[in-house]
């Protein structure tokens, strides 16, 4: 080979070579880059490949098995990730591509998938249930809060409570609201704050970023908020903010001061009403004392009332009408059962008891000689139809022909009807009209 065709490479070695060079690159095997997905395709064997992308370039990039079935969310197309890995060249077709070895969405995307994750786990073990959320009473004697000890919360929930209800006891319990210690301190708090007689808490804290509010997207915290035995008021960031402890608690308020603002009564309000209660109250009152006076004024001027004794006189004579009306139907009664007596002790059967006896006797004994003539007449009947079917009974007996000469004849309790029937010293028996002759056949013709 000449010295110019020596300066010619393969494209295998030429790729070879890149590669070797980028292998040996520090930077090159621990790089750190977030981009779009895009093209992504799912291997058979659990390999993944796609395309990362950003507005002005992109690059091939594969994620072998092992390293993907450690994800916890499905890649898909559109989906702004970071990924960790080297940069290498894949020698058969020439092209560099990093080799993935972890990989989590960017920005809020891991975190909003986490907290869809939870609130989609806790709604179907039932937290967030009407059925379990307990009533905010509505007078309240003392509030516990669980918030930061410092900042604007704080300030307005004991500004809100005492400028509206300043009645009430309030019991801060100083806790974490940000940071990865917050959802363990929220959780000793809510725990601690059971022990204080309590009847409402507020939990929660002022505005931020998802990261900042992510302590009230902890599962512990929505567990802890689940099973307090006092009612809970959540007041977490503004008014778009939505975290897991908004949906978990008892009631939910858009902000630290809105809590407030739904924990307690305002004052003012109270005074008002109950000074509107008394002004209807007077006037119920009135109006009750004027109705019955009314009636008493009725009352008062009645006839009755003015004349008392005109009632008494109306009785006495409705008396007099009632003691003539039952005298009269007495004595009505009487007579007519008097009647009724001399009628009874005139009649006939009371003169000459034994004469109904007479007339029942006579109808017995004629109704004896009717039924001994009924009796006589069904038994000369039954005798009548006995005789007959005896007669019919003699006339089909078949032993009646034995009268006439004739005889029966069987062998082993069989009739002979036949010579056939027979064998020479076979015992037959032999009936006749009157007696059985038993004999031995001699001779069969």
């Amino acid at each position: 080979m000449n010295n110019e065709e020596q300066r010619y490479y393969t494209v295998t070695q030429y790729n070879q070579a890149i590669k070797n060079f980028l292998d040996s690159k520090v930077e090159c095997q621990y790089v750190h880059i977030q981009g779009e997905i895009s093209n992504f395709k799912g291997h058979s064997r659990g390999h993944l490949y796609f395309t990362l992308k950003d507005e002005e370039s992109r690059m091939n990039a594969v994620m072998f098995q092992t390293a993907a079935q450690k994800l916890d969310f499905e890649p898909k197309d559109g989906d702004e990730v970071q990924v960790d890995g080297r940069i290498s060249v894949y020698v058969p077709n020439g092209g560099y591509q990093v080799y993935i070895e972890k990989m989590k969405l960017a920005g809020n995307g891991d975190l909003l998938r986490k907290f869809e994750e939870l609130k989609k786990k806790l709604e179907d073990e039932g937290l967030f249930d009407e059925s379990h959320k307990k009533p905010i009473p509505r007078f309240p004697k003392k509030i516990g809060i669980i918030t930061a000890p410092t900042g604007a919360a704080i300030r307005d929930i004991l500004s809100t409570i005492k400028r509206r209800y300043p009645l009430c006891e309030t019991i801060l319990f100083p806790s974490l609201v940000q940071g990865d210690e917050a959802k363990f301190d929220i959780v000793r708090n809510i725990e601690r704050a059971q022990d204080y007689d309590l009847d409402v808490i507020i939990c929660g804290r002022g505005g931020g970023s998802i990261e900042d509010l992510w302590a009230f997207n902890e599962e512990i915290v929505a567990r802890a908020i689940y099973n307090s035995n006092i009612p809970i008021i959540s007041g977490v960031g503004h008014e778009p903010d939505r975290t897991i402890a908004d949906y978990v608690a008892d009631l939910r308020a858009p902000t630290p001061t809105g809590a407030a603002e739904m924990c307690v009564p305002n004052l003012p309000d109270l005074l008002h009403l109950i000074d509107q209660y008394t002004i209807r109250t007077n006037e119920n009152i009135k109006g009750i004392i004027n109705f019955y006076q009314k009636k008493l004024d009725i009352l008062k001027n009645t006839y009755v009332l003015r004349n008392p004794l005109a009632l008494y006189e109306v009785k006495e004579q409705k008396l007099d009408t009632l003691i003539d009306r039952s005298n009269s139907i007495i004595t009505s009664m009487l007579n007519d059962y008097t009647v009724r007596l001399n009628n009874i002790k005139s009649s006939y059967v009371l003169k000459n008891p034994l004469a109904t006896y007479e007339v029942k006797r006579e109808k017995v004994n004629s109704y004896v000689e009717i039924l001994n003539k009924i009796i006589k007449g069904n038994l000369d009947n039954y005798n009548y139809k006995y005789s007959m079917m005896i007669n019919k009974l003699e006339l089909l007996n078949p032993l009646n022909i034995l009268n006439k000469g004739y005889s029966l004849v069987t062998v082993n309790d069989n009739v002979v009807k036949s010579a056939k029937d027979l064998k020479v010293n076979d015992s037959i028996n032999i009936r006749l009209h009157e007696g059985n002759v038993e004999a031995i056949v001699k001779e069969i013709k």
